[in-house]
């Protein structure tokens, strides 16, 4: 059973990376997307802002999926853990650069 798995393993990583290529297609899109609704739409502030919040959520959750194989593994307790670490260090530098803004634009 244990073989199957490597070779299973080993036979999608001699293919062509169309998960990477669709991932980096749809992350760019993305990017382009909420680059055209800050600077191309004239919406108001908090319109603006929640579109873009939500284009960079589902663009972290394309990046989690296609490039940080969140799926793959075998023990779900390390994914779970991996994915916490991640928000609490996207949460501290977010945070903390607000934090920092707020003191230095006074």
């Amino acid at each position: 059973m244990h073989e199957n798995e490597n070779q299973a393993i080993k036979q999608e990583q001699t293919g062509f990376p169309w998960k990477q290529v669709i991932g980096l297609i749809l992350s760019l899109a993305l990017t382009f997307l909420a680059l055209w609704v800050a600077v191309g739409l004239s919406l108001p502030v908090q319109v603006t802002l929640t579109i873009i919040v939500a284009l960079a959520i589902f663009q972290a959750l394309i990046q989690l999926f296609m490039f940080m194989h969140v799926t793959e593994g075998t023990e779900p307790v390390h994914q779970i853990l991996g994915l916490l670490f991640g928000i609490f260090v996207a949460f501290a530098m977010v945070a903390g650069s607000i934090w920092i803004l707020a003191y230095v634009i006074k």
